[in-house]
């Protein structure tokens, strides 16, 4: 259906049990729906996790890949005033109209796949991204890093921030437990 941005959000809230607040590790779904949509990457992905300074260390990769003459699309959360500022390119908020292209092309693709709100906002950044043409793209992990939606795709740069005691019921008991799960995004050489 043709709907605005606000509905597509109360949607998204609405699909998953516990709200937009739901968590629920794991890549299966996410994977499923990806391969569905038929993402490919088309270009290197930069996978940013931590405890703290995962918004700054994003913005800073950012602003130095833009200067050096890149197209960069940058998928950060949470979001200060507005959804749009999560889902940029070229350091510029995605409009309502990109967003809810995406949100339909997701919706459709899952086809009764229960998909939490960040995995499906983060499979609808890609569509944002894939239609773009860019040269790099930073995604920041909501959730600790091995089963995060954002681990579906392959970083060809993987960076960790400081590692502190965090969401410690889905993690684990201590920060070595807790830096086991953000290094999930770390691949083979």
């Amino acid at each position: 259906p043709d709907q605005g941005l606000n509905d597509w959000l109360a949607h998204l809230e609405a699909l998953h049990p516990r709200g937009s607040a739901g968590i629920e590790l794991g890549l299966e779904r996410v994977a499923a729906v990806k391969l569905r949509l038929g993402q490919q990457q088309n270009c290197p992905v930069i996978l940013v996790s931590g405890t703290n300074g995962k918004g700054s260390t994003c913005a800073m990769l950012e602003r130095i890949l833009l200067t050096a003459g890149y197209r960069v699309g940058i998928y950060t959360s949470p979001h200060l005033l507005n959804y749009n500022e999560r889902v940029r390119v070229n350091a510029v908020a995605t409009d309502d109209a990109a967003l809810c292209t995406a949100f339909a092309r997701v919706e459709q693709a899952r086809d009764g796949i229960a998909l939490t709100y960040f995995e499906f906002g983060t499979l609808a950044a890609w569509e944002v991204f894939a239609a773009a043409g860019l040269d790099v793209i930073i995604l920041e992990v909501g959730l600790g890093g091995r089963l995060d939606a954002t681990n579906v795709y392959e970083p060809a740069c993987a960076v960790i921030t400081g590692i502190d005691l965090d969401h410690m019921d889905y993690l684990g008991p201590d920060r070595e437990a807790i830096g086991r799960e953000k290094a999930g995004i770390i691949r083979p050489g």
